[in-house]
């Protein structure tokens, strides 16, 4: 079958391995990046483009599109291809609304009695900046909207979060930060447990650690992501069934409830507490990069599963996972997450090419698979490995990063530490 993936960051080169490591697809991107160019052919349509991507896989004649990135799935990709009769992966604009509103988000698991965080919602300054009056610190301050992982601040004093707001409602993230969320800080783990939803049915998939902060340490502004580690030791089988029966279960039949339900991947990003886990954030798509550890260590057909979600008849046996484990580690252009700089070559030695994932990279000649890779973005690529254990992968993963070099890179040295250490 002919399968287009929609986007063009690392989550997209890794679901495009795993479709063509599971054999029997023929796969396009749109509109993919350099790393992706040199897997399947790309095609110049930005993945924000509805109406160009319906076409392009009418003309492409393809059999089904996976609409991996949050903003199309937001704008409505999955509905449009629906009307013309496409099949697709992900959930439509109303479903994806879970990730595309965090406000709405919050509402929804209050209603649904889905445990996550004490909040208010602002969409003005004053009351927002009198509201903190009533918090303890830290807080946490969100853009409502998408902010390419960036909306968020976790304020440690008054001044932080005065700035946050300001920031926010003061256009930093455009109408993403029109309206903001305050929370409660949680304290305690964090886990990702990405799941495959057919609207009704879930299955979980492998639980994942991911590694926000730009600095060793848990320390600087947050990024999309700077390392992943799979599974998560935190989230034990205990862990996992509470998760299951209150939460992804009432957010799938509370989805279905309202009217939306949800058919694709599920991401919930949870704290375990020690009152027990809460939601963080939910997203309505693959995670970028804990898809990068999550897919390798998935041994059932990925399109299987996809095409289930789509088709509403999703079964547990469809989805299997190998009991190893598995490490990316994202390095990232020189200024990275405040503003990266772009045009650098990106050399990779041939030792090290069957582990990259490319994410923010761009050939020099599109038409050359073959011409020299350059930086387009903060995270440039990831280097990943599936070991026995944990350490081994860790260890595999990190010995390669030293084969991959561009100009001033820079990585964390301490992904997966915190796991380590309980194991």
């Amino acid at each position: 079958m002919k399968i287009l993936v929609v986007g063009s960051g690392g989550r997209e080169y890794a679901i495009i391995k795993k479709l063509l490591d599971d054999g029997g697809a023929d796969v396009i991107a749109a509109p993919g990046n350099g790393g992706i160019a040199r897997l399947v052919p790309c095609f110049d349509v930005a993945a924000i483009d509805i109406d160009g991507i319906v076409r392009l896989a009418q003309d492409q004649r393809v059999d089904y599109v996976v609409v991996a990135p949050d903003d199309p799935l937001v704008l409505g990709a999955v509905d449009a291809l629906d009307a013309a009769g496409i099949p697709a992966f992900g959930p439509t604009a109303g479903a994806a609304r879970l990730e595309g509103s965090k406000s709405f988000a919050k509402d929804f698991m209050d209603r649904h009695e889905i445990p996550t965080a004490a909040y208010a919602v602002f969409d003005a300054e004053e009351p927002a900046i009198a509201y903190l009056d009533k918090c303890d610190y830290p807080i946490v301050v969100k853009a409502d909207g998408l902010a390419l992982g960036k909306g968020v601040v976790v304020a440690a004093n008054r001044e932080e979060a005065e700035t946050a707001i300001s920031d926010c409602l003061g256009g930093k993230f455009g109408l993403a930060g029109a309206t903001i969320v305050i929370e409660e800080f949680l304290v305690g783990p964090e886990v990702t447990v990405l799941a495959f939803a057919d609207g009704t049915t879930f299955v979980p998939m492998v639980s994942a650690m991911d590694h926000k902060q730009v600095y060793d340490g848990g320390t600087g502004p947050n990024t999309g992501g700077m390392g992943t580690i799979a599974p998560n030791p935190f989230y034990t089988a205990d862990v996992a069934k509470v998760v299951e029966r209150d939460i992804i279960g009432p957010t799938i039949a509370g989805m279905a409830a309202d009217g939306v339900p949800f058919r694709g991947c599920l991401y919930t990003g949870l704290i375990l507490t020690a009152s027990g886990p809460k939601v963080i954030e939910f997203n309505a798509r693959f995670g970028d990069p804990e898809t990068q550890v999550v897919l390798p260590l998935m041994t059932s057909r990925l399109i299987d599963a996809m095409m289930a979600c789509t088709a509403g008849t999703l079964r547990s046996d469809l989805v299997e996972f190998s009991e190893e484990a598995a490490a990316c580690v994202v390095v990232c252009s020189y200024g990275y997450p405040l503003a990266a700089r772009t045009g650098d070559p990106v050399t990779i030695d041939p030792a090290a090419e069957p582990f990259v994932v490319v994410a923010g990279a761009k050939l020099a000649d599109p038409a050359d698979p073959d011409s020299q890779l350059t930086t387009s973005g903060g995270r440039v690529l990831g280097v990943r490995a599936v070991a026995p254990t944990l350490k081994e992968a860790l260890d595999f993963a990190y010995e390669r990063v030293d084969l991959v070099q561009f100009p001033d890179a820079h990585y964390r040295r301490d992904i997966g530490a915190a796991a380590l250490e309980v194991r």
